[in-house]
């Protein structure tokens, strides 16, 4: 398999690169990123001996045709992410995650690639109080990030309908883990608290979130990519539903620092309160999270003290 992955110098993206190069060695493995604040030749450093890497953006077509060249596959991670971004600035996730999506949709359709593999998240159903979303349930994205990957989503099976193109999508909830960009929660309350600086928690700190360690979200992408079927979607969860505020507490825990460094700050627009999916249909391929959360976040705590010195 010649392998295409798009936004492969992103944190879920770097991450699969390392996955797919330490489980498949038949694999050919091209690497095409824009390389933005988030996505940094520096998560590949020890890996480029190993891939083809290219440079370019994925709403531009010559750029993608470029890339897409004798792949057959193409897993696509390229994406803006952060909610707190989208809300300041959503044209651009509408060009990247909407556009460039097509963009990267029809070339597989010129090329009749043999999969494609969207990757999107758990934010596309929206908030819910009670049970969690599967993937047959209505979408209800509450940001323009959310809004911009339920947009992509659909693109995504429209191909599959209407062109027979087959793809594939995951939604997973929320990764940590190494080469994580510190915009995100995780991340950036280690760097913070590592520096005794105060930990800014919106509103009460009670919103919901599942916990997926980015090695197990890598596992299940692969099993997606290998035995899931056209057409169809994966929710993977990881089975972590904690407070905000509870995430936090654990961070201090570890590092042995005061609750005092928690600050409460005015709550973010359209803040949901809790996201939760059911992950039955991908465990019936045989994938279950091995990661421990408490260990994992102990060994992310330690890459990120390690990468501050």
């Amino acid at each position: 398999m010649k392998l295409l992955i798009t936004g492969g110098a992103g944190f879920i993206g770097c991450n699969f690169v390392r996955y797919v190069l330490d489980v498949h060695h038949d694999f050919d493995v091209v690497v095409f990123d824009k390389l933005t604040y988030a996505g940094r030749l520096e998560n590949l450093q020890d890996v480029m001996k190993d891939i083809s890497f290219i440079k370019g953006d994925i709403c531009e077509h010559d750029d993608v045709e470029r890339a897409m060249h004798d792949c057959d596959t193409v897993v696509n991670f390229a994406a803006e992410t952060h909610v707190d971004r989208s809300i300041i600035d959503p044209g651009s996730f509408v060009r990247t995650n909407i556009l460039g999506t097509q963009i990267l949709l029809e070339a597989a359709r010129e090329h009749e690639l043999k999969k494609f593999v969207q990757i999107g998240t758990d934010e596309v159903y929206g908030s819910i109080k009670s049970c969690s979303f599967s993937e047959d349930d209505v979408l209800d994205p509450s940001s323009p990030y959310s809004a911009s990957k339920a947009g992509a989503d659909l693109l995504a099976r429209s191909y599959f309908f209407t062109y027979g193109l087959p793809v594939l999508i995951t939604r997973s909830s929320n990764n940590f883990g190494p080469y994580q960009f510190p915009e995100k929660l995780i991340p950036h309350f280690i760097l913070r608290a590592l520096k005794d600086q105060k930990l800014p928690i919106y509103g009460k700190g009670l919103n919901v979130r599942d916990w997926l360690y980015v090695r197990d979200n890598c596992a299940a992408i692969d099993l997606v990519l290998q035995k899931g079927n056209p057409g169809e979607i994966y929710n993977i969860g990881g089975g972590n539903e904690l407070t905000n505020l509870e995430i936090t507490r654990r961070i201090l825990n570890q590092l042995g620092k005061s609750e005092n460094l928690i600050e409460h700050i005015e709550d973010r627009l359209g803040h949901d309160f809790r996201y939760s999916i059911n992950s039955s249909k991908i465990r019936s391929l045989g994938w279950s999270p091995r990661a421990n959360f408490d260990e994992s976040l102990r060994e992310t705590i330690d890459w990120y003290s390690c990468v501050i010195g």
